[in-house]
């Protein structure tokens, strides 16, 4: 097992917004294609509360390319986002890792 660590800085005022096309949007679209969310985010303390930071979990990158690339090629989020998006990209930056757990940790 490995996992996916996201953030996504959102464009100013729009965390809102962003939350909600989560919860109401791209979590019903993840489960279609069988993604995997370990958890989600936000800050309370540190650099910046307009962050959402989440884990997916994916048995190995050749299922997260199978299935990312499914999820970001269906015209239900091609639409999806660009009608969420229409006034102005609600993300103003994202950033992902790919991390392997130690065999000491919990996760693994």
């Amino acid at each position: 097992m490995i996992y996916e660590l996201r953030v996504y800085r959102a464009s100013t005022g729009n965390l809102p917004a962003l939350l909600k096309r989560f919860e109401t949007i791209t979590l019903n679209l993840w489960e279609k294609h069988g993604i995997r969310q370990v958890g989600f985010f936000t800050t309370l303390v540190g650099t910046s509360n307009n962050e959402l930071t989440y884990l997916i979990a994916w048995e190995s990158l050749a299922e997260r390319e199978q299935r990312w690339t499914a999820f970001q090629s269906d015209p239900d989020w091609i639409s999806a986002r660009a009608e969420t998006d229409r006034n102005g990209q609600l993300t103003a930056n994202i950033t992902n890792q790919i991390l392997q757990p130690t065999v000491f940790s919990k996760l693994s």
